[in-house]
């Protein structure tokens, strides 16, 4: 049984090309004596190539690889939105962003919200909320009420004090407040009011991974929701001294610089920055940690693992720590680059070592999913936008329908505002600015570098009225007129 076969020694025999033999199927959730246990890791800011097993062949990321290796990776996974909290907002309410009406990264100044929008841009952005609701109820108050123990540590970043973890369903919370990068850095003091510095130097990610690792072995006879919320691989871009020396030597074998463009960017195509494979090692160590915890305690065969990124790679701005290529763009575009991202469930029971699923989903479909693997009534009237995942869990089909997106903002990263839908193979996309339309076949053309509009009108015709439906239907806002606007200066 997975009991007695530690993940280690499943990824020794991996590498022997044994593991069919070695592990045998996780024991049925029903065959356990309580409600299983819900681990949930969000890194901020990963692309979807930045994993080995997702191709990146500079990054090294064993801890994450085994992940893969004991559940199923999700090849078209996305995120609700190309920022960071709309994302996240979407996640704690199984929500689209314009519903809960975060749209944008919650800026704590209020900086990008319409009337102090000071930038030369055509439109201005929409106005958005700057905190989530206290009338949704979020993940952790559904599992809080059905009696689990609830943990936050990382980035929270969805409103200001008296909105925080501890506010919206979460018994402990490890480092979560108003803003969205480390004030202090990755490595203490951390100037965070909900996280205690550390010894001077110690490494956020280990001190999140190790905390979170505690809270499981001091609930380990109950059932438990530990929601493991990164600040990494966020800018500031920093590493230790050890990794950056690792990857600078490892550059000298890799290949070298290779830039592209998007509209007035330049877009990194090649993964070959020293500094940022050292964030993302240490991301993969920390999860380490947990792992290892739940596989020491016994706790791994009835715990459900998830594992996502908020929003696509950082490659157009901000130093272009990363490439996500062959998707186009990044991290603040509609572009695949921008909203596809890295996920892996391992769900004891019910997910195929090593399997897979090509299926469009997206990050409002967790809240369903993990109420429905811990047998917990669903609650349609809050996660109105997401559907279980449990059918796919189990290698069958599930009737997603299409996917929507709409972003009317202008992110720091260089993309424009917009709105997008995927239905099936096709994707559609909306400039806001000036009503273009493109259209991709993301099967055959997965970098979207051809548009189809021109030689598939109907099909244009159709999903433009089924975004533009969709958001009548959630209440969406739109950008307006800039006033300030000239035409010919550079938007700054």
């Amino acid at each position: 049984m997975w009991t007695t076969v530690t993940r280690r020694t499943f990824l020794r025999t991996l590498a022997a090309g044994a593991a069919a033999a070695a592990l045998p199927r996780l024991a049925r959730a029903a065959e356990t004596k309580r409600k299983p246990n819900v681990l949930f890791i969000l890194v901020d800011d990963l692309g979807w190539k930045d994993l080995g097993c997702f191709g990146s062949t500079f990054y090294e990321t064993p801890n994450v690889d085994g992940l893969r290796a004991t559940g199923m990776k999700f090849t078209d996974a996305y995120a609700a939105c190309p920022v960071c909290s709309p994302t996240r907002a979407s996640i704690m309410s199984g929500k689209y962003p314009t519903r809960t009406g975060i749209t944008d990264w919650i800026h704590p100044g209020g900086g990008n919200q319409p009337e102090k929008w000071r930038r030369n841009t055509k439109l201005l952005p929409a106005p958005y909320r700057d905190r989530l609701p206290h009338a949704e109820v979020t993940l952790a108050e559904a599992f809080k009420q059905a009696g689990y123990a609830t943990f936050f540590a990382g980035k929270w970043h969805l409103g200001p004090e008296d909105f925080w973890p501890e506010d919206q369903g979460f018994d402990v919370n490890k480092g979560g407040w108003t803003v969205g990068s480390p004030r202090g850095g990755y490595f203490s003091p951390y100037r965070n009011p909900r996280l205690e510095d550390g010894p001077k130097g110690q490494h956020l990610p280990i001190r999140l991974g190790r905390e979170t690792a505690d809270f499981i072995e001091a609930h380990k006879d109950e059932p438990f929701l530990a929601y493991l919320a990164f600040y990494s691989v966020h800018t500031p871009l920093m590493t230790t001294k050890a990794l950056k020396a690792k990857y600078r030597a490892k550059r000298k074998d890799a290949p070298g610089a290779r830039w592209g463009r998007e509209a007035a960017r330049k877009v990194r195509l090649v993964q070959n920055h020293p500094v940022y494979a050292g964030m993302v090692e240490a991301m993969d160590t920390a999860v380490g940690i947990v792992l290892d915890r739940l596989d020491r305690l016994g706790l791994a065969e009835n715990t459900v693992v998830f594992f996502m990124s908020d929003n696509g790679g950082l490659s157009t701005s901000e130093g272009s720590p990363t490439a996500n290529a062959p998707l186009r763009a990044g991290k603040g575009w509609l572009y695949e680059g921008g909203i596809r991202e890295p996920m892996i469930v391992r769900a004891p029971g019910l997910t195929r070592p090593g399997s897979v699923s090509t299926e469009p989903v997206i990050s409002t479909d967790f809240y369903p999913t993990m109420l429905d693997l811990a047998g917990l009534p669903a609650r349609p009237d809050q996660h109105v936008d997401g559907v279980s995942l449990r059918p796919l869990l189990e290698g069958k089909k599930v009737d997603r329908g299409p996917i929507f997106w709409h972003y009317p903002h202008y992110g720091n990263q260089g993309g424009a505002p917009g709105g997008a839908v995927r239905e099936g193979d096709w994707k559609l996309i909306e400039w806001y600015e000036d009503g273009r339309l493109e259209l991709f076949n993301l099967r055959d053309d997965p970098g979207e570098t051809r548009n189809l509009a021109e030689a598939h009108p109907d099909r244009i015709k159709a999903l433009h009225a089924k975004l533009a439906a969709w958001r009548k239907d959630t209440g969406a806002r739109m950008p307006s007129q800039n006033p300030r606007y000239k035409p010919g200066k550079p938007r700054r």
